[in-house]
């Protein structure tokens, strides 16, 4: 991790090495924990980030899913990112706002302890590299299954969820992958570890509804959009893990992977990159760098603040 300057906890900047939580916080023992990855881009007009609001609501949601009284609002966080970008000088950088129960009891009711929040930005690239995004990663379907949405909410973003993510990646990773495919509980295809997932057939865009225990990506709600507007159809329904073996073009989404294409599924091959998987990975990219009609409502120009944000 390349280290920054400045991370917003509580209300103000702190330096990059204070930022820190006492060992017995809840949510270091119990995963009571909410995030967001957002990512900024050096666009046309200046640094911008992606779909911001959008990122913000979820947090919110998440943080209300689990009980946890969000003590800032909304605009307060947006302010908080422009300052953390702002006063560590980035321009593209990857950005973590997160929700934490902290330090003052300790056992699994929750409600006593009390809520943090901290956002810290950095510089990251391709999360699954350069010549991933250009020429396509090879993923494996796990057999770790994704988490029901009966058994925890899938909808929110959460820490203890990623758990059942980070096996996926270390299972898939030892067997010589880049990346993790999760079936749910019904054995459809839910998601990446940390991505949604489109195929293309016969000129229709495909992906899991959110029944399928899928998190609402921004970036695939982003995708479905680009697609629309370019007159592609696109299919919300149940995909069975065969069609992967055989489709058309297969990408996956998602803030720190972006839009990048899969080029072979447990071994059956599918080749480069398609013609709609470049065309809506180049639209995509338009659009974080201000050079698309979608750029105007989706891009959150940084305005440097006059203080630090005491509240």
């Amino acid at each position: 991790m390349q280290e920054a300057e400045k991370i917003w906890m509580n209300g103000e900047l702190v330096d990059w090495a204070d930022a820190k939580v006492h060992v017995l916080s809840h949510g270091l023992h119990y995963g009571t924990t909410v995030f967001e990855g957002i990512r900024s881009y050096a666009a046309d007009k200046g640094t911008a980030v992606f779909r911001l609001d959008d990122h913000l609501k979820r947090l919110e949601r998440s943080s209300a899913m689990y009980h946890m009284p969000m003590p800032y609002s909304q605009q307060e966080l947006r302010t908080a990112v422009h300052a953390v970008i702002s006063s560590n000088g980035l321009a593209g950088c990857y950005i973590r706002p997160i929700v934490m129960r902290g330090y003052g009891t300790m056992g699994l009711f929750p409600l006593e302890a009390p809520v943090d929040v901290a956002i810290a930005a950095w510089e990251w690239g391709a999360y699954l590299g350069e010549d991933g995004l250009r020429d396509g990663i090879r993923a494996k379907i796990s057999s770790w299954r994704r988490i029901g949405s009966t058994t925890i909410p899938a909808t929110a973003k959460a820490g203890g969820q990623y758990l059942n993510s980070i096996l996926a990646k270390i299972e898939t990773h030892k067997a010589g992958y880049q990346e993790a495919i999760l079936l749910n509980e019904a054995g459809y295809v839910a998601d990446g570890s940390g991505e949604n997932l489109f195929l293309v057939r016969d000129g229709v865009l495909i992906t899991p509804p959110v029944q399928a225990s899928i998190l609402e990506g921004i970036t695939r709600a982003s995708i479905i959009t680009l697609a629309q507007d370019e007159g592609i159809p696109v299919l919300e329904r149940e995909v069975a893990r065969g069609e992967l073996y055989t489709a058309d073009e297969v990408f996956i989404t998602g803030t720190a992977a972006e839009v990048c294409p899969i080029n072979e599924v447990d071994e059956h091959p599918l080749g480069p990159p398609g013609p709609i998987t470049q065309l809506l990975q180049s639209r995509f990219f338009a659009a974080t760098e201000g050079r698309d009609p979608r750029s105007e409502e989706w891009l959150d120009y940084i305005v440097a603040p006059a203080s630090t944000l005491s509240p």
